[in-house]
């Protein structure tokens, strides 16, 4: 594909100023005009990207600085964008806010000068008129190198309103490319760690979407957008996109009579366990596996010739009850477990795999419970590989993240998952036999051995 996909990057001066709402609109708005739309997401979030995919029919895709490196961003992008018309990409937090102490690393601006993309501002307009164009002013000069192409309006009160914004914003010498007034049938409800999912709310996120896309069409001037993303040129260092096979694997007949034999590698999905990145699956096929999903609240059994599994985050908490009722799938990912089979768990799955959550039954796996907490964890992480796993070999080094109002105790077994290093340096997640659990996740196309480690420890397990 050409390294020049017209693309946006959605952003904002803070947190609950719209990005959301505009992005996902804009995206779906797209999409109805005929257009292939790619959907991203700067950071570790999982949520947006399944409103992200409601609005294009495409899999949302995370830009992580911070997780993958940024010479990753840009590859990334291109690989999740190929056959695509056009690309939005919705950011995080305010426009430079980064990783704690870290400087633009892994921020919105950050991203779009890594893509070479035009930036978007979305100002929540609700509590000011005059005061926006120092606002959007500020926000455009602050960075030379980050490129804000236009400002979008969003919960503007009135017509009156309105034309004293766009009176100040004249002498800011950004154009107004969308006004929107409040809409409360756009809104998505939310909990403890964000939006709801997707996946828990199905018909109702549709609605929300298809709301989203007409206030955008609505309010937005689609047209000067459209232009401004074909004008972004090429992709900045030349980028190639990622690709999810080894560059430098090449297949002996050994590895080929193992092709023959795919092991298969159940995927925990559904309401419960919505967090995943979808490159984890694409890598984990490269590397030869058969990958099949299945959803632990429904399915009381594991998918047929199950060889290693994979249990991401989501909220266990919410459907305890649930979870803890299937007693026969418990109990087979107990077996599965017992039995040395890989089994790889981010934060989530590290609940499931515990002997209690909220005093509830959960699988068993490890000697450890687990419980809601009023506390919230939150940041990124650096850590280190403690030992040999299905996952790393000792002294492995990823970059992670944690988001849990949850605490387990013990917080780490006899062989601890990883080390976290940092300013309060500790151990933390369990490793034993072929279980790695752990409440950091990482994206492992920073590190695609990890992929092709746990394949082939389905095959010989």
């Amino acid at each position: 594909m050409s390294a020049s996909v017209p693309r946006l990057v959605i952003a904002a001066p803070s947190s609950g100023s719209g990005k959301t709402t505009v992005a996902t609109g804009l995206m779906a708005a797209l999409a109805a005009r005929g257009l292939a739309v790619s959907p991203h997401k700067v950071g570790p979030d999982y949520i947006d990207p399944g409103y992200h995919a409601l609005a294009t029919g495409r899999v949302g895709r995370n830009l992580d600085a911070y997780l993958c490196g940024p010479e990753l961003v840009g590859p990334l992008f291109l690989h999740g964008a190929q056959g695509c018309d056009i690309a939005v990409v919705e950011g995080v937090m305010g426009l430079y806010d980064g990783a704690a102490g870290e400087g633009e690393l892994a921020s919105t601006a950050h991203v779009a000068k890594l893509l070479g993309a035009p930036v978007v501002l979305v100002v929540d307009a609700s509590s000011q008129s005059r005061s926006v164009a120092a606002l959007v002013h500020g926000f455009a000069s602050w960075d030379p190198e980050v490129r804000v192409g236009g400002v979008i309006l969003n919960k503007v009160a009135s017509d009156r309103h309105e034309e004293l914004l766009r009176e100040a914003l004249e002498q800011a010498g950004v154009p107004v490319l969308g006004v929107l007034r409040r809409a409360a049938q756009v809104s998505t409800p939310s909990r403890h760690l964000g939006l709801v999912p997707v996946a828990e709310r199905q018909g109702a996120a549709v609605e929300a979407v298809a709301a989203m896309a007409a206030q955008v069409a609505d309010g937005c001037d689609l047209g000067a957008l459209e232009a401004l993303a074909r004008a972004a040129g090429a992709v900045p260092g030349g980028s190639a996109p990622w690709t999810p096979a080894s560059p430098t694997h090449h297949p002996t007949r050994s590895d080929e009579a193992a092709e023959r034999r795919a092991p298969v590698v159940a995927i925990a999905g559904g309401p419960a366990f919505t967090f995943s990145y979808a490159e984890h699956a694409e890598l984990l096929v490269a590397a030869g596996a058969e990958v099949v999903p299945f959803d632990p609240l429904r399915d009381e059994e594991l998918p047929e010739g199950t060889a290693g599994l994979v249990i991401g985050g989501g909220f266990p908490e919410v459907y305890v009850s649930e979870l803890s009722a299937n007693e026969p799938l418990r109990k087979a990912v107990a077996e599965l477990a017992g039995s040395g089979a890989p089994v790889a768990a981010e934060c989530a799955g590290l609940l499931y795999l515990c002997r209690e959550l909220d005093g509830l039954p959960m699988c068993g796996v490890l000697d450890a419970g687990a419980r809601m907490s009023e506390r919230l964890t939150l940041g990124y992480r650096d850590a280190v590989a403690i030992g040999d796993s299905v996952l790393a070999a000792a002294g492995t080094r990823m970059r992670g993240h944690e988001f849990h109002r949850t605490v387990v105790e013990p917080g780490s077994g006899a062989e601890p998952a990883w080390g976290v290093r940092g300013p309060r340096p500790r151990v933390e997640g369990f490793v034993q036999r072929g279980v790695h659990a752990s409440y950091l996740h990482t994206h492992w196309a920073s590190e695609p051995g990890v992929a092709r480690r746990f394949v082939e420890r389905c095959r010989t397990s």
